[in-house]
């Protein structure tokens, strides 16, 4: 049987639903020291001095690590990890603050003790001399001539502006017969994965070596920004990423605290570890949005779209650790699924003193379906036309694929559609929710005074970002199959899907595969786990190693049985001879061979090792692509929203394993519920976070999910070896807008439009009472 596309238990939850699992905190060293992190109560503020004295007073206390206690090659800034010729002031992060801090909680010290119970108390008594500034908070304000700067001595806040498009705009506006223009403001919300950043850090008396165990999504990353930082080299530096509760992007990035308790443990050579807490977690870890978008569409009398414009206004925060990718990711996915002969958007960074802003789930591409799908709807609205029906006379045929879009994405390449029946995906999700029949069913409801909606979401998403990711797949001896694999796993099921790619490959059960990932030391090479991206990667690395794994194993059995490769076949690990299965050779007994015997000569043209290690390198990014139909009602009296029923149609190539994928996007649909309704970073004037504990900031709970209900299509994308495409964003990108499109639809008697997320009942309530 094929073991890809088979609905394999995962072989990750055993251990984690028993308590097993090993996390960072799990780990404990001798001597090991906790740190907990001083960090700056003001937005923005001049640091005139820093007194540890009293914090070294404490009994337990090891010591307080400031910028000036660092070593030299720790006293830069971060490198800026991905350029672009658009940014006008590269501004990166002190590993701890040097004269001055850009947002509440940037970190300014270490505290190191015998636990974190002292730590902490040593972080009450460093005093720390800050001298206030101005602080730039509304990105809309801070963009405007004369705002406080967020980086004192710079002439403006604006930290990049670029523009993206093609075709003639101006032109098609100039022919529209319609043309509809929105103001749409997205507010800022954060990742909040199950388990916080963490890191410990120990180098070996012995080696040398320094090794680092951080929940990263990214092991090669760290390890290289370590390495570029202080001039280490990479085979001296080990990151290891065990365990990891959730990420969604957050865990991404190189952070300061990263290389901090990196220097902490070289200055103190001792075992140094940091875990974040939750109100850290809301001051310090990375966040996505604000964004505001101006845009106008130009339509022709059928609701045919001619094009597109505007311009999109987007909050870095305080520094660019990732430049200005969310941003560039949200202009290029503007388009969407549709058919758009003319697109221009001019893009605006802007600097303030918050948290900087990276990718986190969907990374720039919900806002970009939210300003796409309510231009739809309000063309739909304007021409009386159903918004099923608007979409279905715009996407792109499945006849024209691939679809050149004429845009260049992240990467430098073309974004090229390269393949999907997006016209066929729609109707798989109206007709699973039943929508031609909805109407009916809204009249009735409406009689007895309750608001019912209906609202769609469309997606594309460019999937299996590149450069490379690397596998290496080895037989032993003993007979055991090995598979390394340098991406992380914080929840996917990684060793559960490279598991069954081996196993096709090698003819034995998953069962059967060890698999080892987030180790920089098991591959030499890797990018990270992000942008939906491992799949396609890795997953093709570990189908190409396993592949010349197998043509290998063929090549010594023959040599061994005195048979022609032809004639032999390989399954349950064994090779034989086909038609004698009897006649052949266990793969541990041809990887014993291939390891060689002391004193003999290798056979001609056969090389060491029942082993190979792959880099899988994808010419262009493969688009996924996906229609999601929510189903709302409305309290009018309380401004409530309650999510009846929420279906999803996603079409992501070949599906390796059903039941994890249907994981993957039930998660990132309830991701993109909180972005719809619930997840909002508050800040005041001065900078202040206001939110920064659950009870402010709101997640949705299992109250507010609905049951979540599925469809697949599966059309096979010919960029990659296994035909497959991202599948772990998609549940989020379309949420908001099918949400938005929704109540919009139950409060049409209101004329009420939304034009913002997320949809506060307080929000909701002042859009009814304005139009009553």
């Amino acid at each position: 049987m094929s073991w890809v596309g088979s609905r394999v238990k995962r072989v990750e939850d055993p251990a984690l639903l028993k308590g097993e699992g090993r996390f960072v905190d799990d780990i404990h060293l001798p001597g090991m020291l906790l740190a907990a992190v001083v960090r700056s109560p003001f937005a923005h503020a001049r640091i005139a001095g820093i007194d540890a004295s009293a914090a070294l007073a404490i009994p337990g206390v090891h010591a307080v690590v400031t910028h000036a206690d660092l070593p030299e090659a720790f006293r830069q800034p971060l490198p800026l990890l991905v350029p672009n010729p658009a940014i006008r002031y590269p501004v990166m992060q002190h590993v701890l603050a040097k004269d001055a801090v850009h947002f509440v909680g940037e970190a300014i010290a270490l505290v190191l003790a015998d636990d974190r119970y002292i730590a902490e108390d040593g972080v009450d008594l460093v005093v720390v001399d800050y001298e206030p500034l101005p602080a730039a908070s509304d990105f809309r304000k801070a963009a405007a001539a004369g705002a406080p700067a967020a980086h004192a001595g710079r002439a403006d806040n604006i930290a990049a502006e670029f523009a993206v498009g093609y075709g003639e705009a101006d032109q098609a506006f100039a022919r529209a017969a319609h043309i509809f223009k929105e103001e749409l403001f997205q507010h800022r919300g954060a990742a909040h994965p199950m388990e916080c950043r963490a890191m410990l850090a120990h180098q070996d008396t012995l080696t040398g070596t320094l090794t680092i165990w951080a929940n990263t999504q990214a092991p090669h990353q760290l390890r290289d920004v370590y390495c570029r930082m202080t001039g280490a080299a990479d085979d001296r530096v080990r990151v290891i990423a065990p365990n990891t509760g959730g990420g969604f992007g957050s865990k991404v990035q190189t952070y300061p605290e990263h290389i901090a308790t990196a220097a902490a443990a070289l200055l103190t050579k001792l075992p140094v570890k940091y875990i974040e807490d939750r109100r850290e977690h809301f001051l310090s870890t990375h966040q996505e949005r604000d964004q505001l978008w101006t845009v106008e569409i130009a339509v022709d009398g059928d609701g045919k779209v001619l094009g597109v414009r505007g311009s999109l206004m987007h909050d870095s925060g305080a520094y660019l650790p990732w430049g200005v990718i969310t941003p560039f990711i949200s202009a290029t996915t503007m388009p969407g699924p549709y058919v758009i002969p003319a697109y221009r958007m001019k893009v605006t960074c802007v600097f303030t003193n918050k948290v900087a802003t990276t990718p986190v789930r969907g990374a720039g591409r919900p806002q970009a379906a939210f300003a796409m799908e309510r231009l739809m709807d309000r063309v739909a609205r304007e021409l009386g036309l159903d918004p099923a029906e608007v979409r279905r006379r715009n996407y792109v045929p499945a006849d024209r694929m691939p679809y050149a879009v004429g845009l260049t994405f992240r990467d430098g390449s073309p974004v090229v559609y390269d393949s999907g029946d997006y016209p066929a995906c729609q109707q798989l999700a109206l007709d699973r929710a039943g929508y031609d029949g909805f109407r009916a069913e809204q009249a009735s409801v409406r009689a007895e005074g309750r608001y019912l909606g209906i609202g769609i979401g469309s997606y594309i998403e460019g999937t299996g970002l590149g450069p490379f990711e690397g596998a290496t797949v080895q037989v032993t001896p003993g007979g055991q199959i090995l598979a390394r694999v340098g991406s992380s796993d914080q929840g996917q099921g990684h060793r559960t899907m490279f598991a069954q790619i081996v196993a096709d490959r090698l003819g034995v059960g998953p069962d059967k595969v060890t698999v080892t990932v987030g180790d920089s030391g098991g591959v030499a090479y890797g990018i990270g786990t992000f942008a939906s991206r491992v799949a396609v990667n890795a997953g093709s690395s570990a189908h190409v190693a396993a592949g010349k794994v197998r043509e290998k194993a063929i090549k010594i059995a023959s040599h061994l049985l005195e048979a022609a490769e032809e004639d032999l076949d390989l399954g349950d690990g064994r090779v034989f001879v086909k038609g004698v299965p009897a006649v052949g050779k266990t793969l541990g007994e041809i990887a014993a061979f291939a390891n060689g015997m002391p004193g003999f000569s290798m056979p001609a043209g056969i090389t060491v090792g029942l082993e190979d290690t792959s880099y899988f390198t994808p010419q262009r990014s493969t688009y996924a692509n996906g229609c999601h139909v929510a189903v709302v009602e409305v309290d009018v009296e309380t401004g409530g929203v309650k999510i009846l029923r929420y279906v999803t149609a996603h079409d992501c190539g070949t599906i390796i394993n059903t039941m994890m994928v249907e994981g993957q996007v039930a998660g990132g649909v309830v991701h993109g519920i909180g972005n719809a309704l619930f997840e909002w970073m508050r800040y005041d004037d001065d900078g202040q976070p206001l939110t920064v504990n659950f009870g402010e900031y709101l997640l949705p709970l299992a109250t507010e999910t609905p049951c979540i209900e599925q469809a697949h299509m599966q059309t096979p994308t010919p960029l990659n070896p296994l035909g497959v495409k991202g599948a772990g964003e998609g549940g989020t990108i379309p949420a908001a807008a099918a949400i938005a499109g929704a109540i919009d639809d139950a409060l049409r008697p209101f004329g009420v439009k939304i034009t913002q997320v997320p949809v506060t009942p307080e929000y909701l309530l002042d859009l009814i009472h304005k139009k009553s």
